[in-house]
C-alpha cells in the first residue's frame, strides 16, 4: 500500500511540477474582456483580453477526446444567456474556438449590456452549455507593453498558436500601429512586437494603421507565413522569419476579395489532396481560396476597383449570416451562424 501512495504522489508532484514548468500558477484571472480565443497543447486556452490589454494563459483540463458527434446548437444565443442567468439580448458572442485536445468549442463572451462581464463558455460534442470557472484555476498571463490606448477594443484581433509560439495580432502606439506579436509559450514577457505594413488595393493606398482582423498561418513550400485579412479585404503573406521586435515589414497584398467586406474568421485546410483556405466574411458569407498560386501570384501594388489576384470560389448555401469559423476536424468546420431571432451554432462539411 505504502509502495502505491507513494507512486501516486510522484505521478501527482510530476503533474504540478509540469504546471510550473509552464509558469502557471493557481488563481482567479483578472479578465477585463474576453474577446479573443486561441488553443495550445494540452487544453491550454488562450484569453486576448482588449480592454485590460493582457493575454491568459488557462488550463481548461479538458484534454480527454470527445465524441466523433458534430456540434449542432440551435439558438445558442438564448441557452448561453440561460447558462449565464441573462436574456440572449444581453449576450454577445466574441468568439469561437475548437479545442483540439477534446473536440469541444468554446466561446468568448460578453454578459449584460455596456462594457458588460466577460464570460468563456464550453460547448460539449453533446450540446451541454457550461461556463468555464475561473476561480482557483491554473493559469499565466502577459501584458502588452504598448497595446492601443485610443482604439483599445482592437488592441488584440486576433490569435493563433504555432510551434510554442502565440502570434497576436492587433494595434499597438506604434507610429505604424498595425502590429504583430510573436509571443513565446510559457510566457516570460512580450516586446513591441513588429509593425506591419501592407498595399491595400481598394483604397490605392500604403496602410500602417489598419488592423490585421484575421489570419492563419500557412506553409508556402517550406517557408512559414501567415496569411492576413483586413478590412475592404485584401489578403496579404507575411513570412514568420520576418517578425522580429521593434522591426517594420511589408506584406505582400496576394488577393483583394471585394470591398465593404469584413473577415472574421479564417482557417486552412486539405481536401482530396489540395490546399484551401476557408474564410468567413461579413458580405461573402463563406469563400473558398485555393492556395497552389500563393507563392507565384504578382503581388497588387496599383489601385484596383474590383477583386485582383488569387481566385475564390462563394459558397452557395451560406451567402451571409456567417459570424464565426473554425476547424472541428479534418473534414468538418464548425460556424456561428445569424438564424433569425438569434444564432444557431451548426457544424458543415469542410467545402
Amino acid at each position: 500500500m505504502r509502495t502505491k501512495l507513494l507512486a501516486v504522489a510522484a505521478v501527482l508532484a510530476g503533474v504540478t511540477v509540469g504546471r510550473a514548468d509552464e509558469g502557471l500558477t493557481k488563481g482567479t484571472p483578472d479578465l477585463k474582456s474576453a474577446t479573443t480565443l486561441a488553443f495550445g497543447a494540452k487544453g491550454i486556452l488562450f484569453v486576448g483580453d482588449s480592454q485590460g490589454g493582457t493575454i491568459f494563459a488557462i488550463d481548461t483540463g479538458d484534454t480527454k477526446s470527445a465524441s466523433e458527434k458534430p456540434v449542432n446548437v440551435e439558438r445558442i444565443d438564448a441557452k448561453v444567456g440561460a447558462a449565464l442567468g441573462v436574456t440572449e439580448k444581453e449576450v454577445k458572442i466574441n468568439d469561437a474556438k475548437v479545442n483540439p485536445a477534446s473536440g469541444n468549442v468554446y466561446l468568448a463572451v460578453t454578459r449584460g449590456t455596456g462594457a458588460g462581464q466577460p464570460a468563456i463558455i464550453e460547448v460539449s460534442r453533446d450540446g451541454e452549455i457550461k461556463p468555464l470557472s475561473l476561480k482557483d484555476v491554473m493559469y499565466s498571463q502577459v501584458s502588452l507593453p504598448n497595446a492601443s490606448e485610443k482604439q483599445r477594443a482592437m488592441s488584440i484581433t486576433s490569435m493563433a498558436f504555432l510551434d510554442g509560439k502565440l502570434f497576436v495580432a492587433g494595434l499597438s502606439n506604434e507610429e505604424f500601429a498595425s502590429t504583430l506579436r510573436v509571443i513565446p509559450y510559457p510566457f516570460k514577457d512580450t516586446d513591441k512586437g513588429t509593425s506591419i505594413e501592407i498595399y491595400h488595393g481598394a483604397h490605392g493606398k500604403i496602410e500602417t494603421q489598419a488592423p490585421i482582423r484575421t489570419f492563419t498561418p500557412y506553409k508556402i513550400g517550406k517557408e512559414e507565413n501567415i496569411i492576413a485579412s483586413y478590412t475592404c479585404t485584401p489578403l496579404v503573406k507575411i513570412p514568420v522569419s520576418e517578425l522580429k521586435s521593434g522591426t517594420k515589414v511589408k506584406g505582400t497584398t496576394i488577393a483583394e476579395l471585394g470591398n465593404q467586406n469584413q473577415p472574421l474568421a479564417m482557417i486552412s485546410y486539405t481536401k482530396d489532396g489540395k490546399d484551401y483556405l476557408l474564410s468567413a466574411n461579413s458580405r461573402h458569407g463563406l469563400i473558398k481560396i485555393p492556395t497552389a498560386d500563393f507563392a507565384t501570384t504578382a503581388p497588387i501594388s496599383t489601385r484596383i476597383s474590383d477583386t485582383a489576384g488569387v481566385k475564390y470560389e462563394k459558397i452557395a448555401e451560406f451567402k451571409t449570416d456567417v459570424m464565426k469559423l473554425d476547424k472541428l476536424d479534418d473534414t468538418r468546420a464548425v460556424l456561428l451562424l445569424k438564424v433569425p431571432g438569434g444564432l444557431d451554432l451548426k457544424t458543415i462539411a469542410l467545402p
